[in-house]
Order: structure tokens, then sequence, then C-alpha cells
């Protein structure tokens, strides 16, 4: 399973950036412009936990996501999708920093059907660029 990863450094504080990226609520399509407005479906929630389903008319997947704000985690796992193969699928790491919060990401994607290797074909070509500019913008205060 091919993974990619990036690092991106916030002004947000390890708290705020953990919030950033597990609200799943109506602002997930603003904060992730690839996630269409109606696209984002929360199956179950709690504590530190979410099943969720998100995505676009092209491509969807539903995840399994748990984050840890003590240990500065946040992590996926595909449950089902129409393009990815289920599995692990992201994982933050949140270290804080003078002024902010260094984070790294890693994907690890691997394509399901011929969709899905066309799609992780491109993700291999463009795929750091791509998830460094959408996790920064995610993360812009």
């Amino acid at each position: 399973m091919p993974t990619i990863q990036v690092s991106v450094v916030t002004s947000l504080s390890p708290q705020e950036a953990i919030q950033r990226l597990t609200d799943f609520g109506p602002n997930r399509a603003e904060t992730w412009p690839n996630v269409d407005p109606g696209g984002v479906k929360v199956h179950d929630r709690g504590p530190d936990w979410a099943d969720v389903t998100e995505g676009n008319r092209f491509a969807w997947e539903r995840e399994r996501y748990q984050w840890d704000t003590e240990s500065g985690t946040v992590s996926s796992v595909t449950t089902d999708s129409n393009v990815w193969q289920s599995g692990p699928a992201w994982s933050y790491r949140l270290t804080p920093q003078p002024g902010g919060t260094r984070v790294d990401v890693a994907a690890r994607r691997a394509g399901k059907g011929v969709k899905g290797k066309l799609v992780g074909a491109v993700l291999s070509i463009i795929g750091k660029r791509m998830i460094r500019s959408s996790t920064a913008s995610a993360l812009r205060p």
C-alpha cells in the first residue's frame, strides 16, 4: 500500500488543529474543499472517535476516525469506498512548536477497481503537493 508523507506547519495550537481535523459538522466542506457540502454523513460518534462518510460525486469513503488530544494524534481507517481499499488511510501527528504546531501527515492509499487504480496512479505523481496544500488550507487560522 503506497504511503505519502508530508509535513505542514500551522499557527494553530495542537488542540485547535485536532479540533479542525475532527470537525465533521457543516464546516467540513469549507475546511476540506474536496468534500461536497452534502457529502458528509456522520453515522456514529463518541468523545474520541467518529464513523463518517465523506467525499464528492467522483470519490467517497467511509472512515472510522480516532484521535487522542494528549498524544496529538488523529488516524482513520477506510471501512468502505468507491475508489479505495479498506484499511489504514490517514494519520496525523501533531507536535507543538513555538508559535504553533507541526503536523506530520501520512496517507496510505490503495486503489480499488479501475477507477481507484487510476486515482492512485495520479496520487502517486501529484499526491505530496496536493495533500500538503489541502492540509495547509484546512489548518489555516
